[in-house]
């Protein structure tokens, strides 16, 4: 009876130490990232052994903890280093695709879901084939098409194009699930009122689906922001890199600056989290718009 009661005292508890091993094997890198920051050395060596370790000395090793914490990768990063400048690209290469890829996926998105016309089913599977693909196939002929052709080699401009290309198909589809989740009376009461088809997708359409242009608004922002193949090829101007091309120049086949690495891995870091936890309202019901009608 003990037994029985304490099963059902804990019912879940295997599958929680399952869920918080899994946690901690997640975040001991992460730990060790903020460990190497905050010591104020570049080498990975932050705890040093004894000449005759004792296991509790080994295990004391491996503890991502700083001998002493100290905030000078940071700001030797960002006054020191050309972090800054590579900072700044990012953002507004990152800013400037998700404007122009919302935009575009939204209209394109709408009108798939509202509208019957030629060539809009193979439309919706070319966008879905595209996606299967790895990024590294398009490689050569994005270098080709940008650098030969239009003569946008180490350009935002050229950088804008490729990430708000790629972000489009998933874009699409996921506000296309999401629109057809609307019901077409409101619109067509609108319509009845006298609004016109622009009125309708600015003001009722888009403020109702809030939920999947955050969602893909994230996704377009992290596009631009995390990239780094594409702008690693394309970019050949030092001041124009962006801050993942930049990260990579800290650790060469010369010098590993480790803490200027792992302070500039986390300054990177900041602005996606901080725009996730923005949009973290609109997040769920954004991601699971279409799975279920009713």
């Amino acid at each position: 009876m003990r037994s029985r009661a304490g099963e059902d005292e804990f019912p879940h508890l295997p599958l929680h130490l399952v869920l918080v091993l899994a946690t901690l094997v997640a975040v001991y890198p992460v730990l060790w990232v903020f460990t190497i920051a905050l010591s104020g050395q570049q080498s990975l060596a932050i705890a040093d052994l004894p000449s005759d370790p004792t296991v509790w000395d080994r295990l004391r090793a491996i503890v991502p903890w700083p001998k002493t914490v100290t905030l000078s990768n940071f700001t030797s990063v960002v006054t020191d280093q050309p972090f800054a400048q590579w900072m700044l690209n990012s953002a507004i290469v990152a800013i400037l695709t998700t404007i122009v890829g919302v935009f575009l996926a939204c209209t394109a998105a709408y009108a798939f879901a509202r509208f019957r016309f030629p060539g809009r089913q193979a439309g919706m599977m070319s966008f879905l084939v595209s996606q299967m693909f790895p990024g590294t196939l398009m490689l050569i002929p994005l270098y080709i098409i940008l650098v030969k052709w239009l003569n946008l080699g180490s350009s935002r401009i050229g950088l804008i194009l490729v990430y708000a290309t790629t972000a489009i198909p998933f874009c699409v589809w996921m506000l296309k699930g999401y629109f057809d989740t609307i019901p077409k009376e409101l619109e067509e009461a609108a319509v009845i009122d006298g609004a016109t088809p622009s009125t309708i997708f600015w003001r009722i359409v888009l403020p109702l689906a809030k939920p999947a242009v955050a969602v893909t608004a994230l996704f377009s922002f992290m596009t631009g922001w995390n990239e780094f193949i594409i702008a690693a090829t394309v970019m050949d101007k030092e001041t124009m890199y962006t801050a993942p091309v930049g990260l990579r120049f800290f650790v060469g086949g010369f010098s590993q600056q480790w803490g200027y690495f792992a302070a500039g891995a986390i300054i990177v870091s900041i602005p996606v989290v901080a725009l996730f936890l923005f949009l973290q309202k609109y997040l769920v019901s954004g991601l699971t718009a279409g799975s279920v009608k009713g």
